[in-house]
Parts: C-alpha cells; structure tokens; sequence
C-alpha cells in the first residue's frame, strides 16, 4: 500500500493549470491538440506535464474528474452561500456548462474509454449525491419541494444541456431553468 504524498505548493499550482489548460483544449481544439502546447499554454516544461501524467489518456481523465469535481464540490459550498433556490438554480448552470465541456470533450475521452480506461466510473454517484445536497436544503428551509428525486432532476438537465447545446441556444438554457426550478419550487 503506498501512501501519496501531498503536493508541494508550486507542483499542486503547476497540475491545477495542466488541467484548466487541458480541459480547455480538449473541449475546444478535440483530442489531437499536442501535449506541447498544452503544456506551453500553461508555463511549464513538457517533462512537468509528464510527471504529473504520464500519458495522453491520463490528462484527458483527470481533466474530466477535475471538471467533475469542481462541479459536485460546488454544491455544498453554494448551499452554505445562498438561499437554497439560489443554490439549486445556480448549480444548475454550472451542470450546462459542465456538461458542454463534457461534450467538448467526448472524442478525447472515447480515446480513454478506448484505451481500457473508464472516466465517468464516479460521475452518476458523484452527481446524485450533489443534487441531493441542494435538494435537502431546499426541503429542510421549506423553499424546494421533499418529494424529488435527485435522479429525476439529472435527467431533466441533461434533456435542457442536450435540447440547447450550441452556444447560441445557452440564454434559452438559462430560461428552461428557470422554468425547472419554478416546478421544484415548494408550495407551502
């Protein structure tokens, strides 16, 4: 059993930026984008890269787990911060915008899945347990329907990211949203 290490501070700073960087060029410039210039974009040398992943496909599924986690995570923070509605709502976004990188990212993460790799293994308990997390704060402060499964409210938001992918469709998002979480909303 091997116990990691905690990153010194500058490695820790130097990976975080390989993922923002890699995540961008994923979704943007697709899975052929070099590792040269992922790693210029973001200051180091390509042997920093290497070190902290070793190859394509283990950039790529950290950059997604990354993306993954800066979403789930942003639940509890967002219920401590705003009305639960608030939270919900602004979660929400946050879920469109994650899964337009995710698409963004599909055809470097078919490389991974390809490569016996399998980088959504966490995604659907990671995500119901977040929603959950909104969901019961809404329900204890009396604003947001208790009869709602977290489930449910997964597959409504993929149906709005899915019937509004393009970029030119996000300020209809936006308003379906809305509109979602008007329904969620309690009537007491």
């Amino acid at each position: 059993m091997t116990n990691a290490r905690p990153l010194r501070a500058d490695a820790q700073r130097n990976r975080d930026r390989l993922l923002e960087v890699a995540t961008r060029a994923f979704s943007h410039d697709g899975p052929d984008v070099t590792l040269e210039a992922i790693a210029k974009e973001a200051g180091v040398g390509i042997g920093t890269l290497y070190r902290h992943f070793p190859t394509r496909e283990a950039l790529v599924d950290a950059a997604y787990r990354s993306e993954l986690a800066r979403l789930c995570d942003s639940a509890d923070d967002l219920s401590a911060a705003l009305p639960p509605d608030r939270a919900l709502r602004t979660w929400m976004d946050r879920f469109v915008d994650y899964t337009t990188t995710k698409r963004g990212m599909g055809d470097a993460l078919r490389a991974v899945i390809a490569s016996g790799g399998n980088p959504f293994s966490e995604s659907r308990d990671r995500l119901t347990a977040a929603v959950a997390t909104l969901l019961r704060a809404g329900a204890s402060a009396g604003t947001l329907r208790a009869d709602v499964e977290p489930e449910d409210i997964l597959v409504g938001l993929s149906g709005i990211s899915l019937a509004t992918e393009s970029p030119e469709r996000r300020e209809q998002a936006g308003r379906l949203l809305d509109l979602f979480v008007d329904g969620l909303r309690s009537s007491t």
